[in-house]
């Protein structure tokens, strides 16, 4: 669940992350069936505290649909946190959960959980791992990170969102946002870490950053997708949506956003194909850092 919705108000998500609503749950049932209807799949991050509701067929169902599930950490931590205070809502507010353990361990734990949650109750392999939360520059300045989500059996990992300007909120983007959102997503093609763990980062725009922080009207947001989808088509790159089912019951109920990007791949042809985050890591494996785009300013 995302804090802001339904409901402007609604803060208390940040406490209970996993625990979907119904509403969250159909619109990720019905956005797969759609993008499966295209040709494509939709790969799914789970927080582990999902797993502790009392139905979970919903999501056993779209895993069997073809679509891959990957983890998201049990209680949506922040994996680059260096004091417990900043590990997440949850732990601040009790800090006894941390049981005098570092912060490393901690989040160690909470994202093996979420693993062990999905394997166990859905019976599914976590399928790649999506950071909470986006960084500028990735993992590229924690090492240490990377070698832990390597330890844990992942190789590959999203976990890099490049910073763009909004522009007033609550009001419409100019030519200039809408430029620099497409700078970014070039700026976010897949690449490997020297460690060997691969990043692929998400793509500008965030439906939470355009919708909370820029208080977006939806057309918006469509047309900033539609820019950086038609991007990665006329110039062979990847564009990794960045979406919450739980914000865009809410801000698309009609599904424009996912629609519009399934009807752009179907009329690229053979330039374009709707793939899991997994392939296009394994299409980026031996693709330097060092050949990646430059970390962008914050704008």
């Amino acid at each position: 669940m995302s804090r802001n919705f339904p409901a402007w108000d609604d803060t208390h998500w940040d406490y209970e992350k996993g625990n979907l609503n119904e509403p969250t749950k159909r619109y990720t049932v019905e956005a797969c069936r759609r993008v499966k209807a295209a040709g494509g799949v939709l790969h799914a991050f789970a927080v582990g505290r999902v797993f502790e509701q009392e139905n979970i067929d919903w999501l056993k169902q779209i895993h069997a649909a073809g679509h891959p599930i990957g983890n998201h950490t049990y209680d949506h931590v922040n994996v680059t946190a260096t004091r417990g205070e900043d590990i997440q809502f949850r732990f601040a507010r009790a800090p006894w959960l941390l049981r005098g353990r570092e912060p490393a361990e901690v989040i160690r734990e909470n994202i093996r959980l979420a693993s062990e949650a999905l394997k166990e109750r859905a019976g599914i392999e976590a399928a790649g791992f999506r950071t909470p939360g986006g960084f500028a520059r990735g993992l590229l300045d924690r090492p240490d990170v990377q070698q832990m989500l390597l330890e844990l059996g992942f190789t590959w990992v999203s976990s890099m969102y490049r910073p763009h300007p909004l522009g007033e909120p609550m009001q419409r983007p100019t030519a200039e946002v809408y430029e620099a959102i497409v700078e970014a997503v070039a700026a976010s093609q897949p690449f490997q870490y020297e460690s060997g763990l691969v990043e692929v980062p998400m793509c500008a725009p965030s439906d939470i950053t355009a919708f909370r922080s820029g208080r977006w009207q939806l057309e918006w947001f469509v047309e900033a997708v539609r820019r950086g989808v038609t991007w990665a088509i006329e110039n062979g790159g990847c564009y990794d949506f960045l979406g919450h089912p739980s914000c865009l019951y809410v801000t698309d109920p009609e599904f424009r956003t996912i629609d519009m990007i399934c009807e752009l791949v179907h009329a690229a042809g053979d330039r374009a194909e709707i793939v899991d985050v997994g392939t296009l890591a394994q299409r980026s494996t031996g693709v330097a850092a060092a050949d990646a785009p430059s970390p962008m300013a914050p704008g």
